[in-house]
């Protein structure tokens, strides 16, 4: 019967969502595709994007969580819509959104302030701090796409998010409003686009100095060339964690970040010996490989972390090293190697995923960091003897990839490199965004 309830209120929030969207003009129109573009912070290396949300519309900038629960915004401070709708308990939305509980507000009615309200955990990872906050909907509007660049405006008018107070922003690059949770599960905003406009469970992330996020299929054309990425995947199995990695969860709450099946790490084409139970998810939702566009650098538990810094180390030792610098444990003089189309000319990393053919290729451009003129250092930080995720592949990793999400099947394509192909993920056309 449970299972029952969660479809009728999918389907029937979904027939809500379809009935009500619009384009600029006021005309129906049901896109295939929705775009909004990205952006790294110089100040906190962040990825920045932008919707317009409530009545009348204002721009919110927000900062990208790969494996984020959900939308959240900051409501406490300057929240003006006139379409702002609490959700009340015992509602579909509510049923939805998991929650139970019936909150009460102690201060006069306002966004993220009223009685008889269901509420969720909001997470902030960058400074590991969770809070509650109210469950509610309000207009999104956001870029229709081909793949080859943006279209009308189409808007949502009942987008579910969640309401934060002011103090959970701290972390946040200067000027955003909240998160922008991609994550796996059914509040995460692939699956509430997909809902609202009837397409497939599927999206692309593709992050640089400029990127995007497309929500729905392909294609995903780069210029010159107009080529169209989604051509060139590879695919590997998206796992599920049965125990949540959020801050704060319940029992039984299934995580809603990607993790993928990293069997084993390459280092020109030797095997690193590490202890590779630690590349699975134990019963307790520990170890494994998932994907983050909010931890900056990749972090390795600290075995795995010493054995990769090890053979890479030995593998350039032509090269020549200099102090470590932090939170990096490996770091070289710029001037003992040489540059390439691919970055630094240092050792290759490959991730051997499901079999020893299925390769994610790492080049230097993608693990050496350059933190002065003169010095560079390896990518990945030391993650603690006992972290709740083994390695944690980090958004300097992911950048110039393009990585599309299939939840519906549950796996990743990515592609390889973009500085391979001579192009980049800054080379979608934008420039009919005003």
């Amino acid at each position: 019967m449970a299972s029952f309830h969660t479809f009728l209120s999918l389907y029937l929030l979904g027939i809500s969502l379809v009935l009500a969207s619009k384009n600029a003009d006021g005309a129906s129109f049901r896109p295939k595709a929705l775009i909004v573009p990205v952006t790294k912070d110089a100040a906190t290396s962040q990825y920045l994007t932008h919707i317009k949300q409530r009545t009348p519309l204002v721009d919110v900038q927000l900062v990208v969580d790969l494996g984020g629960q959900f939308l959240w915004v900051d409501c406490e401070t300057r929240y003006v819509s006139s379409s702002y709708k609490a959700a009340h308990c015992r509602t579909a939305v509510c049923s939805l959104a998991g929650s139970n509980g019936c909150g009460t507000c102690f201060s006069p009615p306002s966004p993220g302030c009223n009685n008889n309200t269901c509420g969720l955990i909001p997470y902030n990872e960058i400074i590991t701090t969770s809070t509650s906050g109210e469950v509610a909907q309000d207009v999104v509007s956001v870029h229709s796409t081909d793949g080859a660049s943006p279209g009308p405006v189409v808007s949502v008018p009942n987008f579910i998010f969640t309401c934060a107070p002011t103090f959970l922003l701290e972390g946040l690059a200067k000027g955003s409003k909240g998160i922008a949770g991609l994550g796996r599960g059914r509040l995460g905003m692939p699956s509430l686009f997909a809902s609202a406009f009837s397409f497939r469970r599927k999206f692309a992330v593709c992050l640089g100095t400029k990127g995007f996020v497309i929500f729905g299929d392909g294609p995903y054309r780069l210029l010159p060339g107009n080529m169209d990425v989604s051509k060139y995947l590879t695919y590997t199995p998206l796992i599920l964690n049965p125990v949540s990695t959020a801050g704060t969860y319940s029992l039984g709450d299934k995580s809603t970040d990607y993790f993928i099946g990293v069997t084993a790490i390459h280092i020109n084409k030797t095997p690193v010996n590490l202890n590779a139970t630690l590349l699975t998810i134990d019963p307790e939702g520990r170890g494994g490989t998932k994907l983050s566009t909010v931890q900056p650098y990749t972090v390795m538990e600290t075995s795995i972390y010493h054995a990769v810094i090890s053979a890479f180390r030995k593998a350039a030792a032509p090269i020549k090293t200099v102090s470590s610098v932090s939170p990096f444990g490996l770091c070289y003089s710029t001037k003992s190697f040489s540059d390439t189309y691919l970055g630094p000319a240092v050792p290759q990393i490959d991730l051997i995923l499901q079999s020893s053919g299925t390769k994610w290729y790492i080049y230097g451009a993608n693990s050496m960091v350059r933190v002065s003129d003169s010095v560079m250092c390896l990518g990945i930080v030391d993650g603690g003897v006992t972290p709740r995720t083994s390695i944690v592949l980090g958004a300097y990793q992911l950048d110039e990839y393009l990585l599309q999400f299939d939840l519906a099947a549950s796996r990743l394509g990515f592609s390889v490199s973009m500085r391979s192909t001579r192009t980049s993920c800054s080379n979608f056309n934008f420039t009919s965004i005003a």
